[in-house]
């Protein structure tokens, strides 16, 4: 008799990867070209830093509406349709702001940026989970380190290649990128993404519209006070309440609700990271978008110098992924990161118009350490956190809490640079983010439940 021959391990689909980590890149790259090129969209069309933040604001109230949708999307319908389309929008807004006339129609075309790069990952997570399941891969951390890693490396790349093409040709050329990545994104997903997703996780299928509505008008009304907080404003902050209280009552009282807070009042766990990314994210976001105005224009550096003045910040930030990716473990990283946000919060109170390179790259370092860490240890806590069969909607929401906290990045630097990107301004904008920092430690030290993440499991 002849033994049977063990079947070999089921591995992780490669073909995969490709797509999933060319549109992850689509929200980052479109991120971090902009953060140099505010000051010369503000020259170009006359206006100051306040309203070119919108540019910043109208791409994350997109995204922090569509993820959350599109996730939940992704969940009912399975990740390639939901790819495919999202993807598609991403050229198509490329095109729209490269020939953009007005301030207006760009801030419409960072709109449709928004809503377009909000289908890759949740669609990622689903495919992740999906694999997980059919391979019996207990932890992916490779998997979800080199989706955070990828992110990173665009980030790094991002205002070097933004500073670049805006010294080429102008500012118009960071939108047109986006043009062969859709159409890269839409080909590899025809070729390689599964026909069918994962099962349907609810019989009805529907979408809560007066759900979405409340929550958008909510985001909407906030921003609109504090892009411009002011006494007089005060009815905005009175509505956002009213709104958001009544989006809390539909959604505990609905069948199929947009965000499902019932589940989320019995997951204390995943609440905590929820609010770890919104308070990550404001460093992150306001060091990406608030620093290059101030290199640019406090301390009088052109955008292709403040775009590689941005490289350590990035590259720290990937280095430190690569170290610490494949480790399942997430207390330590988020115990550093939320006390080296802190660190980089201080820093710039030292840094003026005269302050040399070396000191500057310093901060960015700093700044890159406390996102590297933060970033994949709050992805690698909601995988373990999140309901299985709500994967899609939990990593659209956790991006979404990311694009409040970028949201609330760009109206302090609305707020601080006012009157521009001036030394005065950076100092302020560096308290703010040293009281969220402390908010961050104290969030993080206090959650003990981040210690059984990867404590038996293999790394």
């Amino acid at each position: 008799m002849t033994s049977a021959v063990p079947a070999e391990p089921a591995r992780f689909e490669r073909r995969l990867i490709a797509p999933m980590v060319i549109g992850g890149i689509l929200n980052p790259i479109n991120s971090s070209m902009l953060a140099v090129a505010l000051i010369p969209i503000g020259a170009s069309f006359g206006v100051p830093p306040s309203e070119t933040a919108w540019l910043i604001t109208g791409l994350y109230l997109a995204t922090a509406v569509g993820q959350p949708v599109v996730g939940r999307l992704v969940d009912l319908y399975g990740p390639r349709p939901l790819y495919l389309i999202g993807t598609a929008v991403v050229g198509i807004a490329g095109l729209l702001g490269a020939l953009a006339p007005t301030l207006g129609v760009l801030i419409v075309s960072r709109v449709l940026l928004g809503f377009g790069t909000s289908a890759a990952y949740p669609a990622s997570m689903s495919l992740i989970r999906s694999e997980a399941d059919r391979t019996g891969m207990k932890t992916p951390a490779g998997i979800l380190s080199i989706l955070s890693v990828s992110n990173q490396v665009i980030a790094v790349i991002g205002p070097t290649l933004g500073g670049l093409l805006i010294g080429l040709g102008g500012w118009h050329l960071i939108f047109t990128i986006n043009v062969p990545l859709s159409v890269i994104c839409v080909i590899l997903g025809v070729l390689w993404l599964p026909g069918r997703g994962r099962p349907r996780t609810r019989a009805a299928g529907r979408l809560d519209y007066p759900g979405i509505a409340l929550f958008t008008a909510t985001l909407v009304s906030l921003m609109l006070f504090l892009m411009q907080p002011r006494l007089s404003r005060w009815y905005l902050v009175v509505l956002a309440v009213a709104l958001g209280v009544a989006f809390v009552l539909v959604q505990l009282r609905v069948v199929e609700p947009f965000i499902d807070l019932q589940v989320l009042g019995g997951n204390v766990p995943l609440i905590a990271t929820y609010i770890r990314q919104v308070l990550a994210m404001v460093g992150s976001y306001a060091f990406l978008y608030g620093f290059p105005q101030w290199l640019e224009e406090g301390r009088g550096l052109g955008a292709a110098s403040a775009g590689l003045l941005m490289l350590p910040l990035s590259v720290s930030a990937v280095l430190i992924i690569v170290i610490t990716g494949r480790r399942a473990k997430v207390r330590g990283k988020l115990v550093a990161g939320s006390i080296l946000l802190a660190a980089a919060a201080i820093a710039p109170q030292f840094v003026g118009a005269q302050t040399v390179i070396a000191v500057l790259a310093l901060v960015g370092v700093l700044a890159g350490l406390s996102q590297g860490l933060t970033g994949l240890a709050n992805q690698n806590a909601l995988y373990h956190q999140a309901d299985p069969a709500r994967i899609g909607s939990s990593a659209g929401l956790l991006r979404t809490c990311g694009y409040v906290g970028a949201l609330i990045a760009a109206a302090a630097n609305a707020q601080f640079f006012q009157h521009g990107a001036t030394t005065a301004g950076l100092h302020e904008l560096s308290l703010f983010l040293l009281v969220l920092a402390c908010l961050l430690v104290l969030v993080t030290v206090l959650d003990r439940s981040l210690g059984r993440i990867g404590s038996t499991q293999p790394t």
